[in-house]
């Protein structure tokens, strides 16, 4: 059986403090995460240009629009509920 993991990511292992490395590791970090952020920005306005390219909203509003307003709403209702769950779990594992 494998041993399981305590940390992940530029974390430390637990028997080694970090000492000097704590500036590498911050910055490591922080690029990280502003390169995962500009690549969510730039996918999301990708999929956006090619929802107004391909006037697919039009249709779903035309025929549907009630629909459309109910599942965008659910959508949004998911999001937040994925949002509030990832807080809270974080918070709990520090």
């Amino acid at each position: 059986m494998s041993t399981p993991l305590e940390g992940t990511g530029f974390i430390a292992p637990a028997g080694h403090s970090l000492g000097q490395e704590r500036g590498t590791v911050a910055i490591a970090s922080l690029i990280a995460s502003a390169v995962l952020a500009l690549g969510t920005i730039v996918a999301a306005t990708v999929v956006s240009v090619g929802i107004a390219r391909a006037s697919a909203v039009d249709g779903i509003i035309d025929n549907e629009g009630s629909l459309f307003v109910v599942a965008l709403l659910l959508g949004l209702l998911f999001i937040g509920i994925g949002g509030i769950t990832f807080a809270a779990r974080r918070r709990t594992h520090r």
